[in-house]
């Protein structure tokens, strides 16, 4: 019995799972991209996209009126301001240093009429908001729509007859829009309706009218999207629009047609361009920006802006990262600047990061 206890073989140490051991193995490489990404500096100096505060247009939502305040249910975060509140939302924006704003304005519904006769009118409610904001802030840029539809009883971007968008005639009530904006002050206009010739008559006539200096975004590549309807419930328009607007919007099924569209608008007098809406689109940003190396704009429209928010309102997204990941991404695909909802929140993160 001793002799076997003696005798017996001490255990051998078990074998490792080959996993296990192949894990313990050092690899024969010499390049090891995981290097630059080991520790936050390394990732800072080495990133190839930045975004800025310089890349963000914020949009607002003015009203008539004194002290009103009204929240859009589909958008959180976002108001309609009378005028007097207006300027201290866009006071925010202006210490935050976003360069510019869009305007949008919400036209009583008693104002809005088959010809949207109101756009040309030189002291509406867009106009007024121009003159405020140019006289609160004259260093911030302005940028005006240019399109019918929040002047329309039926709620399209063009004037209708027979149930027809009409191009030409509505291209004539548009040059009477920019003008009047222009008059009032705006620094760029933004025709985003989408009606043939628009850029070179709009052009034509601030020439005419010495007005050379005014810019124009042109809405160039602007899809026939279903992410819009926020956007038409802060303007109570949502429930004027009879059909849809398939007929002068893109289909979101071609990117050939918005070069096209993009070549035609730059021929014309456009200084820069908009792609809307954005986070779909984002294979058109960067075929733009590729194609003709100019200003390109993306519109990260309130669709996806509501989206966004009911997730991380239901805390399946963290808010300040899809924020900032959703503008970085623009900015990758070669946008120049971001007009979004989030500007402010955006702007103030990255105020946060800089310390």
């Amino acid at each position: 019995m001793f002799t076997k206890m003696f005798n017996r073989q001490p255990p051998r140490p078990a074998e490792l799972p080959q996993t296990e051991a192949a894990a313990t193995r050092q690899l024969s490489l010499r390049m090891r991209p995981r290097r630059n990404r080991a520790d936050a500096w390394t990732r800072r100096l080495v990133a190839e996209n930045r975004l800025s505060t310089d890349d963000l247009i914020l949009p607002v939502f003015s009203l008539d009126g004194e002290n009103r305040r009204e929240p859009v249910a589909s958008m959180p975060g976002v108001e309609r301001l009378s005028l007097d509140l207006l300027v201290g939302h866009v006071a925010q924006a202006v210490e935050l240093g976003i360069p510019a704003v869009a305007l949008f304005p919400v036209t009583p519904n008693e104002l809005k009429t088959p010809d949207g006769a109101e756009a040309a009118n030189p002291d509406n409610l867009m106009c007024r908001t121009i003159r405020t904001l140019k006289g609160q802030f004259p260093d911030l840029g302005l940028i005006g729509d240019v399109a019918l539809d929040p002047y329309t009883s039926h709620g399209h971007d063009g004037l209708v007859r027979d149930g027809v968008i009409l191009n030409d005639e509505t291209v004539e009530v548009l040059v009477a829009q920019a003008l009047a904006q222009a008059d009032a002050g705006i620094d760029i206009l933004a025709p985003s309706d989408m009606m043939d010739g628009r850029i070179g008559a709009i052009r034509d006539a601030l020439d005419a009218r010495n007005h050379q200096l005014v810019r124009i975004c042109s809405y160039a590549a602007k899809y026939a999207s279903a992410f819009y309807g926020p956007f038409r419930d802060a303007l109570n328009s949502g429930g004027l629009l009879k059909g849809d607007k398939r007929t002068y919007q893109m289909d979101p099924a071609n990117t050939d047609e918005a070069l096209r569209e993009v070549a035609l608008d730059l021929q014309e007098g456009a200084d820069m361009v908009m792609v809307k809406p954005g986070m779909p689109y984002l294979d058109i940003v960067s075929r733009v920006k590729q194609t003709f190396s100019v200003p390109t704009f993306v519109y990260q429209v309130s669709g996806e802006y509501a989206m966004l928010k009911a997730a991380t309102a239901n805390s399946w997204l963290d808010n300040d990262k899809v924020v900032m990941e959703t503008l970085l991404g623009f900015k990758r695909a070669g946008a120049d600047a971001i007009l979004t909802y989030s500007a402010i929140e955006a702007a103030k993160l990255l105020r946060e990061m800089r310390g």
